[in-house]
């Protein structure tokens, strides 16, 4: 570990600040700073062509490879040179402004260019489109294959133990039996709608100035569809437009956003307990590593630890993604600036959210299951194919069939000898006994395993 990291104040850029690195160059604040870069310099760029009749909107070749390398890559040094000139002037994203003058400037850009350097510009419109970027790119480039990674891990599971039984409980109790792929699947198609949810919502960006009405751009060229000049410079940065803000765009789609990353979090906690419980129930055995120590004085413990941090991790990152989305759409009048302080956060709440999936994908990784210890449980429940009985009792229109059952099974412990001999005094056909006493636990899976193959494999 770097020892810069053990002075971080956050786990995030100090215990964690490996696993959290790809999100480092979307979210930091150098992060933010370049893309606040690259918007100025796509603005001017954009400008430029819409507006021909604007002073200053022609330039030297000079001055446009500038801009263009703004945007593609203004260079960690730009970051660096934003915060000094901020220092100077208490304000983020005006430093932002005056430090492409400087850079166009010194490229030979004429007075009336340098002008047209953050033209009609509010400082949102800037910042808008800066988080918007930084979420379209954590979202494509990271969430989306860690999420991939994670449906796959739960693919496989489905798909090699589609067929292996466990006994299933429900309110903790013994139930009717299903299989360890079957439940992999369960979670899986969860995933996979949430990540889709994700996936649909709607990324926007407003440039409409001071309070979202065009006022400035409009006093300057009236006869100008600004409209159309800001759509289509929304759109060119892969962001769908709104027309309809004040001074902030109002951040219904950041809501939308956190919402859909919490509802992926809330299914994998609910996998991270259930997989615990397996692993308590010793259904699930996790590979010991060498060298790791499960406990301080307990020799013997592998403990379930991947599980638990992604656990909590995800609940931290879903206490700051549901005020994310409780706060950010909330602003006084036109303006306030109460969601700046709160979107620096952003980073913060992804970062936990990667730091579990990563978590959880190394506790994927390293369980594997005891058949064995699932089957010796199964085998002590008989009880369980009371459901099996009863139902066919009602299918056969033998009266009180559930009632038979429940007197015989509710809170017994029965085995296979004593389920036979109660078969045997059934109204049923001949046959029909036959079969519901060849049937063991380990069988009674209904169409389990094949609901898990169809899933992962599209049968």
């Amino acid at each position: 570990m770097d020892s810069s990291h053990l002075h971080a104040l956050s786990p995030v850029d100090g215990r964690y600040a490996a696993t959290a690195a790809p999100l480092r160059d979307v979210f930091s604040e150098s992060a933010l700073i370049l893309e606040r870069i690259r918007v100025e310099a796509l603005w001017l760029q954009h400008l430029a062509a819409a507006a021909p009749e604007l002073a200053g909107s022609s330039f030297p070749a000079s001055v446009g490879d500038v801009l263009k390398a703004l945007y593609a890559d203004p260079g960690t040094e730009a970051a660096a040179r934003v915060k000094d000139i901020e220092r100077s002037i208490n304000h983020d994203v005006k430093a932002v402004e005056y430090f492409v003058r400087e850079r166009l400037a010194a490229a030979g850009a004429s007075p009336a260019t340098l002008e047209l350097v953050h033209f009609g510009c509010t400082s949102e419109d800037i910042n808008n489109l800066a988080y918007a970027r930084m979420l379209l790119r954590a979202r494509e480039q990271v969430f989306m294959p860690e999420l991939q990674r994670l449906q796959q891990s739960l693919a496989e599971l489905a798909r090699n133990h589609a067929a292996l039984p466990m006994l299933a409980r429900t309110h903790g109790q013994p139930a009717s039996p299903t299989t360890l792929g079957k439940e992999a699947a369960n979670v899986l198609a969860r995933l996979q709608r949430a990540t889709q949810r994700l996936a649909a919502v709607h990324i926007l960006g407003k440039f409409n100035g001071a309070v979202g009405n065009f006022n400035a751009h409009h006093s300057a060229l009236p006869n100008l569809d600004w409209r159309a000049v800001s759509a289509r410079f929304v759109a060119a940065q892969q962001l769908e437009p709104n027309a309809f803000t004040t001074q902030i765009e109002p951040h219904d789609w950041i809501a939308e956003y956190c919402d859909a990353l919490a509802a992926l979090n809330v299914i994998l906690i609910d996998l991270c307990r259930d997989f615990w419980g397996y692993i308590s129930l010793g259904y699930l055995r996790q590979k010991a590593r060498a060298g790791e120590v499960g406990s301080s004085t307990m020799p013997h413990k592998v403990n379930p630890i991947d599980f638990e941090n992604a656990e909590g991790n995800f609940g931290i990152a879903n206490a700051l993604l549901r005020h994310f989305a409780d706060k950010l759409p909330i602003s006084r009048w036109q303006r306030d600036l109460t969601d700046s302080t709160v979107l620096r956060n952003v980073g913060v709440a992804c970062a936990h959210a990667l730091i579990g999936w990563k978590a959880l994908q190394r506790g994927l990784s390293r369980v594997e299951p005891d058949g064995a210890r699932m089957r010796a449980d199964l085998d002590e429940a008989w009880e369980v194919l009371g459901e099996a009985i009863q139902t066919v009792l009602r299918g056969a229109g033998v009266p009180n069939g559930y009632e038979l059952l429940k007197d015989f099974t509710r809170g017994q412990r029965i085995d296979g000898a004593a389920m036979r001999r109660f078969i045997d005094t059934l109204p049923l056909p001949e046959d029909t006994r036959a079969r519901l006493a060849s049937l063991k636990p380990h069988d009674y899976i209904g169409l389990a395993t094949p609901l898990a193959t169809a899933l992962v494999d599209g049968g």
